[in-house]
C-alpha cells in the first residue's frame, strides 16, 4: 500500500487484526491446564538435571501470589526481580501476574547506582534477589529507596536480617493462606485483570542518558505471543534451552512466555560459559539467541579448520561454496542438480553434520534477535540445516514487529510483520510500527511517550530501514548511529561492521568517524586466529597488549580488513584501524546489557589510540 493521507509514510506492510485481547494470567492458566507435563521446566544443580511439573509450577505460583498479598504488597505495586535465569524467576514473574502486581526486571550485571535509580524511579515495594551478591546491591540501594519494604532472596544461605526473607519462607507464608481462597476465586482474580493494565516496567539499557521505564501491558505480551505462534510452529514436543537474560523482553517473551504457552519444555542453562555443555546434555529443538552466539559458533568452525591445517581449511571453503550454490538454487525455487546434490551430501558429512551434532543434533530452528545478523552467517547456518529465524523488535514493542517465516527465510532481512502488526517506512527512512504490541508508554515520562508514539498510533523505532514490494523488512542502521563525515556524507556503520565481522581474524568491530574526515575501525581481533597467524610467522609475544601494538600485526590486520572493504564508496571506506587487546564488555561500560556498543564511550575511552590515527593521516597528506 503506497502512501497514507493521515501519516507521512512511504510504504506500509502488514495489517491490523481483530484478534481477541487477553492477559498473561489467561496465557499461564491455559498452558498449565492444557499441557500438564512432568517436565515443564528443567534446571541443573550439583551436576544433575531436575524437572518441575506444570502442577508444581501452578502450586508454587499460587503461593508466591498469596505470599505477596500476606505481606500487603497490593495489586499495582511494583515488584523488582534481580536475578540470573533460574526457575524462581519464572515463578516470581507469574506470581506477580496472578497477584496483579507489576514486575520490574533488573539486569544482574548492573552496578548499585543504576539499581538504586531503577528501584527508586519505579517506587518498588518488594525486590526478589538471587544471591548474596545481588542482595548486597539491593541493601546498598535500600536507604535511598523509601518505598522498598521487603527483600526476598532465592538462595537459602544468604545473610539474613529483619528485612530479608527467603523464597522458601515466602512460599510457606503463601501456603498458610491457600485455604482462605478457593481455587476458582484465585483464578478469577487473575483473569479479571484488564488486558490494558500494566504488566511490567522494563528499563531500557540505552547507549546514552538515563534509562527509561517501558510500560508493557498484559495485552502487549499476550498478543505478541499468540501472533508469533501463528508464524512459528512450536508445541509440547519441543525442548528449549534458555540462555539469554530473562530480564530482557526478547527472552522473556520468546524464550519464556511463548515456550510456556506452546507447552515446550524450558531448560535453564547454567551460564553462558556452560552453554556448549548444556546443548549436548539437553539437545534442544528450538532456541533463542543473539547474533554473537552464531558468530562465535562459526568462528569455532573456522578455528577447528585452521588447527587441521591447509587441507581442512580447503575442505571448509569448498563445503561453504557448494552449500552457497545449492542454497541459491533453493532460494530461487530452482531444481538442485544431481552433481550439486552429491557434492552437498559429501560437504554435509564432512562439515555440517558435525556442526549439527555440536549443538545437540536435534535443532529444528534457532531464533535470532537483539541485533542485526550477518547475511553470510544466516546463509551458512541455513545451508547447514540449522535455519535461523531472524526477527526484529524493541523493548517498546513487546518485542516482535517482524519475523522471517521458517518456510521462506530471506537472509539479510528481518522478515514480514507478524499477524496484526503494521510496519512502515517514514519519509526520512525511519521504521515505524503500530498495533497491539506497542507499549503503553514510558513510566512517568509523558513527553517522551508523546515523542515516541505519534497521534496516528505509529511508534517511531529510531531504526532506519527498507520495505520490499512483498513486505520484507530490512534494517540498515540506527538513526543515532549514522555517521556524518566532515564532508557531509552519511554513513550507516552497522552493515560495514557486519561485513568486517565476517573476517576470521575479527571478533568485534566498531566504526567511528562522526564529524571526521574519514571513518576508522576499532577492532578486537579473534585472538585464536591472530595468535595462530603470528606463530606461523615466527613472531613471539609475551602478551596480547604487545601483539596488538606490533606494527607487523597492525599492517596484516589492515590488509585483511581494509582490503575486504575496498568496494565501498570512497567516503564509506575506513582508512585506519585501532586494535584492542581485549573484548568489549558490559562490565567495562562499553556495551549495554543487550550487547549494543556504546560508540560515544568507545571513542572517549580509547581516545589515545584513535586520535593519532587522524594525526598520522594529516601528516601523510
Amino acid at each position: 500500500m503506497e502512501g497514507d493521507a493521515s501519516t507521512s509514510v512511504l510504504r506500509i506492510a502488514g495489517a491490523p487484526a481483530d484478534d481477541p485481547q487477553g492477559n498473561v494470567a489467561q496465557l499461564f492458566l491455559e498452558a498449565v491446564d492444557t499441557h500438564r507435563k512432568p517436565n515443564a521446566l528443567r534446571y541443573r544443580k550439583a551436576g544433575s538435571w531436575y524437572d518441575i511439573s506444570h502442577q508444581q509450577i501452578y502450586d508454587d505460583v499460587k503461593r508466591v501470589a498469596l505470599g505477596l498479598a500476606a505481606l500487603s504488597v497490593e495489586p499495582g505495586d511494583r515488584v523488582a526481580i534481580l536475578s540470573e535465569n533460574r526457575p524462581e524467576w519464572l515463578l516470581t514473574d507469574f506470581g506477580c501476574v496472578m497477584s496483579g502486581t507489576i514486575s520490574v526486571p533488573l539486569y544482574p550485571s548492573l552496578p548499585v547506582d543504576q539499581i538504586c535509580y531503577m528501584l527508586r524511579d519505579s517506587e518498588a515495594t518488594a525486590a526478589f534477589v538471587s544471591t548474596e551478591e545481588q542482595l548486597a546491591k539491593v541493601r546498598g540501594a535500600k536507604a535511598d529507596v523509601p518505598s522498598l519494604k521487603y527483600i526476598i532472596a532465592y538462595d537459602e544461605n544468604v545473610s539474613r536480617t529483619s528485612d530479608v526473607r527467603t523464597f522458601v519462607q515466602l512460599l510457606e507464608l503463601g501456603g498458610e493462606r491457600v485455604g482462605e481462597l478457593s481455587d476458582d476465586e484465585y483464578r478469577a482474580r487473575g483473569l479479571e485483570t484488564d488486558p490494558h493494565d500494566t504488566l511490567t516496567v522494563l528499563y531500557t539499557s540505552g547507549t546514552t542518558g538515563q534509562p527509561k521505564g517501558v510500560m508493557l501491558t498484559h495485552n502487549n505480551l499476550y498478543s505478541n505471543v499468540r501472533s508469533t505462534l501463528q508464524v512459528l510452529k512450536i508445541d509440547s514436543a519441543d525442548t528449549s534451552l534458555s540462555v539469554l537474560p530473562l530480564c530482557h523482553v526478547f527472552e522473556r517473551m520468546a524464550g519464556n512466555y511463548t515456550m510456556f504457552d506452546s507447552g515446550a519444555t524450558i531448560c535453564y542453562a547454567e551460564s553462558f560459559a556452560a552453554v556448549a555443555e548444556n546443548l549436548l546434555e539437553i539437545r534442544p529443538t528450538v532456541m533463542t539467541m543473539v547474533p554473537r552466539f552464531y558468530e562465535r559458533t562459526f568462528a569455532q568452525v573456522e578455528e577447528e579448520a585452521r588447527k587441521g591445517g591447509s587441507a581442512h581449511q580447503n575442505i571448509l571453503s569448498w563445503a561453504i561454496d557448494v552449500a552457497d550454490r545449492r542454497l541459491d538454487r533453493k532460494l530461487e525455487g530452482k531444481r538442485v542438480g544431481p552433481l550439486l546434490a552429491l557434492q552437498y551430501g559429501i560437504a554435509d558429512r564432512l562439515v555440517f553434520a558435525k556442526l549439527r551434532k555440536g549443538v545437540g543434533g536435534r535443532i529444528r530452528f534457532f531464533v535470532s534477535g537483539g541485533a542485526p545478523l550477518s547475511p553470510t552467517l544466516a546463509r551458512f547456518f541455513l545451508s547447514a540445516g540449522l535455519p535461523i529465524v531472524e526477527g526484529y523488535g524493541l523493548t517498546e514493542t513487546a518485542p516482535v514487529i517482524s519475523l522471517n517465516r521458517l518456510e521462506r527465510i530471506r537472509p539479510g532481512t528481518v522478515g514480514e510483520p507478524i499477524p496484526g502488526v503494521e510496519a512502515a517506512i517514514a519519509e526520512d527512512g525511519e521504521v515505524l510500527t503500530r498495533g497491539p504490541h506497542v507499549m503503553r508508554g514510558y513510566y512517568k515520562m509523558p513527553e517522551e511517550t508523546a515523542a515516541a508514539i505519534d497521534p496516528d498510533g505509529w511508534f517511531h523505532t529510531g531504526d532506519v530501514g527498507e520495505l520490499s514490494d512483498d513486505g520484507y523488512l530490512k534494517i540498515t542502521d540506527r538513526k543515532k548511529d549514522l555517521i556524518v563525515t566532515a564532508g557531509g556524507k552519511n554513513i550507516a556503520p552497522q552493515p560495514i561492521e557486519g561485513r568486517a565481522k565476517n573476517n576470521p581474524y575479527v571478533s568485534q568491530v566498531v566504526m567511528l568517524g562522526d564529524r571526521r574526515r574519514f571513518p576508522i575501525l576499532v577492532v578486537v581481533p579473534d585472538f585464536g586466529a591472530l595468535e595462530s597467524w603470528a606463530g606461523s610467522q615466527g613472531f613471539d609475544f609475551d602478551s596480547r597488549e604487545a601483539l596488538v601494538r606490533d606494527q607487523r600485526v597492525i599492517d596484516f590486520m589492515e590488509s585483511e580488513l581494509l582490503g575486504s572493504l575496498a568496494d565501498l564508496a570512497k567516503f564509506e571506506r575506513p582508512k585506519k584501524i585501532a586494535l584492542l587487546p581485549r573484548e568489549l564488555s558490559i562490565d567495562a561500560g562499553e556495551m549495554t546489557p543487550t550487547l549494543k556498543v556504546k560508540r560515544r564511550i568507545i571513542e572517549e575511552k580509547y581516545w589515545d589510540l584513535i586520535e593519532p590515527l587522524y594525526a598520522e593521516e594529516a601528516t601523510d597528506q
